[in-house]
């Protein structure tokens, strides 16, 4: 029903090493699994457009009171079903799996009705939960086809926005006012602008003419919602964005099964901040002695590619770093198909640095896995496009595509395709863990000697600590805003101060801490697995190697990492020491 942010649902595990029961309730329990699974889809036919489901194209989101209180009610009986498998000592070890996912998908959906209040307390939940791209960033089907769908779902905005204003209720947490204005016209204009190009090759003007007419209503139904939000409700909202500590704690369980407290965490992420700082500080030194480590940095992003060089340069320098994976055994790489880096599509740009788009797990024919990268646009001016550009230098450039590819989230989707793991295992992804992993490999792969040893390894090494320090800022404030009170301009200052943003940039990633308190999961899930790691090698002994533990991490689907120590560790008393 709400639109997912940042892949925010959970994957459950493989079996476990230990040896499990002989299934006899797996048949009652697939019953009540399908039958939840119809459910969900029919609710979130774009989530299921997106996973390759095309079963669900030309499904529209309804959030009219009645649809939402049936949604609802659903999930209670759901979760009431699913609390007559606790026993699963009756369950085989696939249904296990099964069973323990989707236990926590409908923990992590009650949240969002019962604690949260996605659908009366945030404006951004009808903002952006049309996605349009599902149906152009995959050649799946004639583009006359999906045109249709893109058609059905432009004429559905108006009404679907319109629950809008039944279901919020003030008063508003301002910043999730602010950001569904944003929002709201930003789709407008991509509708307006961007979207007719990417469906120019259409010859059927019969379609085309009613595409122009649905768009032009759609185009009006944001404007209308941004604008209504701006008169009606920004006036009345308040800070009330934050969690609260009780919220939280429900939180971090539904979401990725994580029961240590906030407190410990953020104590562990101040910690790891401080340990952070050092190494970027270290590093700085020797990439310009006698300069401060922002000085430094500011020298290292001078090296960057020019605007003509900047895709060939990522393209050369990926299969550089695959390489490196197979001749340092880093990991399996379980397909010879390449992601395809390509430009970002000019209706994806907005917000968007770079990113790895794949195909989902059930996709049969679009099935291509790009690797975006957002050039300069050429109305910027010199200064900007140098700003973009040193973003982009050569060190912080590979660590990005190290995250998004090799051995991150092109590597995660190879893994995923090829493993075992069951159909519920594919449909859903622990943030902690997707973002997790993404995150440990920067730092893994430079520790493993990628970018040589001196002066080149320590600009490695200070492009990997600079990513590293904003994440943990993420930690830390998610933790301190929903906790402690901690305001936007607090954050803000909070960024500026310990990962050296400027107050933009700065400003942005505390905004989005309100909305997202899920991204502490970047840092979370990383330290987890450096954990896992630690215990894994020393359980393995003289069998251990790093690609026997990436291989093993990987091939688990993308369960909680809290799981997945279930399943690599024969110590059931270690299982809860996830950090």
């Amino acid at each position: 029903m709400k639109p997912r942010f940042f892949l925010l649902a959970l994957v459950p595990l493989l079996t476990p090493l230990a040896a499990r029961a002989e299934p006899v309730a797996d048949a009652a329990f697939q019953k009540t699994a399908d039958k939840f699974l119809h459910e969900y889809f029919l609710a979130r036919p774009l989530l299921g457009v997106s996973l390759g489901l095309h079963e669900y194209d030309g499904g529209t989101p309804d959030l009219s009171p009645a649809a939402l209180a049936k949604a609802k009610e659903q999930l209670r009986d759901f979760d009431g079903e699913l609390a007559g498998f606790a026993d699963r000592k009756t369950l085989g070890a696939s249904a296990e799996s099964d069973f323990r996912a989707l236990q926590l998908v409908v923990k992590d959906e009650l949240f969002q009705f019962e604690e949260s209040r996605e659908f009366e307390k945030n404006p951004m939940t009808y903002a952006q939960a049309f996605d349009f791209n599902v149906y152009l960033k995959r050649d799946y089907a004639p583009l006359a086809d999906r045109l249709r769908f893109i058609v059905k779902l432009a004429n559905a905005a108006p009404t679907f926005l319109a629950r809008a204003r039944t279901n919020l209720v003030d008063p508003l947490p301002r910043p999730k006012v602010t950001l569904a204005i944003d929002i709201a016209k930003g789709t407008a204009e991509f509708l307006e602008k961007d979207l007719a190009p990417a469906v120019s090759g259409v010859q059927d003007e019969t379609l085309m003419a009613e595409f122009r007419e649905a768009k032009a209503k759609a185009v009006a139904a944001f404007n209308d919602y941004a604008t209504w939000l701006e008169k009606e409700r920004l006036p009345h909202a308040d800070d009330s964005f934050a969690l609260g500590e009780e919220r939280y704690r429900k939180f971090l369980a539904a979401r990725d099964a994580i029961t240590l407290a906030p407190e410990k965490i953020l104590e562990i992420g101040l910690a790891e901040l401080k340990r952070e700082q050092g190494a970027f500080a270290t590093a700085a030194k020797l990439v310009a002695p006698g300069k401060t480590p922002i000085e430094a940095m500011r020298e290292l992003q001078r090296d960057h590619p020019t605007a003509d060089a900047l895709i060939p340069d990522t393209r050369k320098n990926l299969e550089s770093i695959r390489q490196f994976l197979i001749d340092h055994q880093i990991i399996t790489l379980p397909s010879e198909v390449r992601a395809r880096v390509e430009e970002t599509p000019t209706y994806q740009r907005a917000g968007s640095f770079a990113s790895m788009d794949t195909p989902g797990p059930f996709e049969k024919r679009g099935t291509e896995a790009y690797y975006y990268v957002t050039p300069v646009e050429s109305e910027w001016s010199d200064k900007e496009k140098d700003e973009w550009l040193g973003a982009f230098n050569h060190y912080t450039a590979d660590v990005v595509s190290i995250h998004e590819a090799y051995p991150g989230h092109y590597v995660q989707f190879l893994h995923l395709n090829a493993s075992p793991v069951s159909r519920i295992a594919k449909m859903f992804g622990s943030y902690a863990f997707v973002e997790g992993w993404a995150h440990y490999c920067e730092q893994m792969l430079v520790d493993e000697g990628y970018g040589g040893t001196g002066l080149e390894g320590a600009k490695y090494r200070l492009a990997q600590s600079d990513e590293a320090l904003l994440r943990i800022c993420r930690l830390c404030v998610s933790i301190k805003m929903h906790c402690h009170g901690m305001t936007v301009a607090d954050a803000t200052k909070f960024f500026q101060d310990n990962c050296y943003y400027e107050e933009k940039p700065a400003r942005q990633e505390a905004m989005r801490g309100t909305f997202d308190p899920g991204y502490l999961f970047y840092t979370l899930g990383k330290l987890q697995l450096l954990k896992l790691r630690r215990d894994f090698e020393k359980q393995e002994g003289a069998n251990y190697s790093l690609k026997k533990f990436h291989d093993a991490v990987c091939d688990h689907g993308q369960a909680p990492v809290r799981l997945l120590r279930e399943a690599l560790l024969r110590d059931k008393a270690s299982w809860d020491d996830t950090l």
